[in-house]
């Protein structure tokens, strides 16, 4: 029988990518969700019955325990980058970290990997970080043989970096910009995809991994770059970090009075502490070149899937071609 791994946050951002690379690789594939109904897109991953969504909540010892069962290998993807209601950094990030890695070490799991992120820092001030951090030390204290990825900021079809970039681009004028300085090394989703895989199958030595694409860029700079992509002729204009801090404390606080039905997704006052720091591959940390990756990129990718935000949308290489043809 083929071997099964379990992928915890399986049908988010990374998970579906690792999900459809360990289907094509043979491997049955359990989705750990909590909607199951809303991730059967991953079943056509592979073959009848290779990819199974199942019911799963992260913060829940009996759900985790149940997802595993007979898994070979296990992938954590679980992670948020805004705190509502009961799923909050502590409670999925540190807390459902150490369970997951406590639970896959007492089912005899062969392999375990976990997502965590450039920055992972148990004493940081940002809760992102330090659960991040508190997470990684978790793993490692339960399942000492894991192989924990930390990427910089992702891009790829459904990321929530360069996609709201191109929105700002499509709706203003004029795109703010916090951190303008701030360093970033933007890796392609397939590419750490990639490297979980390694991890999972045994291919990658036990550690941790910086993951970095080959660009090392300012966020000014990142945000110039998306609005040439998508072809609009738009102001990156730096702003000083209070103007952040209102925009964060507004949205935060009717976040806040509606019980959390209105979502903060515009900033945070966490992600705001985050866009003041570089996030890029530290000197000598392991990364893709140790596990035989070559990154992709951005500016190799982005055309392909930003073509929404641009004036003429899918057709705007048409409409551009054609105002050079001569006319009779």
């Amino acid at each position: 029988m083929s071997k099964l791994v379990t992928i915890y946050g399986g049908s988010g951002f990374v998970g579906r990518y690792i999900a459809r690379r360990m289907a094509q690789a043979g491997w049955r594939v359990r989705v750990a969700t909590r909607r199951p109904n809303e991730a059967l897109f991953v079943r056509p991953y592979g073959v009848v019955g290779q990819v199974e969504p199942v019911l799963c909540n992260i913060r829940d010892e009996a759900s985790v325990r149940a997802a595993l069962q007979g898994a070979d290998a296990v992938v954590n993807c679980v992670g948020l980058l805004n705190a509502v209601g009961k799923n909050t950094f502590d409670a999925l990030q540190s807390e459902g970290a150490a369970r997951v890695a406590r639970l896959a070490a007492a089912e005899g799991v062969q392999h375990l990997v976990h997502i965590s992120a450039i920055g992972a820092d148990a004493g940081s001030d940002s809760d992102y970080s330090r659960t991040k951090g508190e997470g990684e030390a978790a793993v490692l204290a339960n399942f000492p043989s894991a192989v924990i990825l930390r990427p910089s900021v992702l891009f790829g079809n459904e990321d929530k970096f360069f996609n709201r970039l191109g929105l700002i681009a499509r709706m203003s004028p004029v795109m703010p910009v916090f951190g303008a300085e701030s360093k970033f090394q933007p890796a392609y989703v397939e590419d750490v995809a990639a490297a979980a895989v390694m991890g999972a199958t045994g291919e990658a030595a036990p550690g941790i991994y910086e993951l970095g694409g080959p660009d090392v860029e300012t966020l000014a700079d990142l945000t110039r770059a998306t609005a040439t992509i998508v072809n609009r002729r738009r102001l990156a204009l730096p702003l000083p970090r209070f103007v952040g801090r209102l925009i964060a404390f507004g949205f935060g606080t009717l976040q806040t009075l509606s019980g959390g039905l209105i979502e903060n997704k515009i900033l945070t006052a966490d992600q705001l502490k985050n866009l003041y720091r570089d996030n890029v591959v530290a000197p000598g940390a392991k990364g893709f070149a140790d596990l035989g990756i070559t990154p992709t990129a951005y500016a190799a990718v982005l055309p392909d899937y930003m073509w929404p935000y641009r004036p003429s949308g899918q057709f705007d290489a048409i409409k551009a071609s054609a105002k050079n043809v001569r006319k009779a």
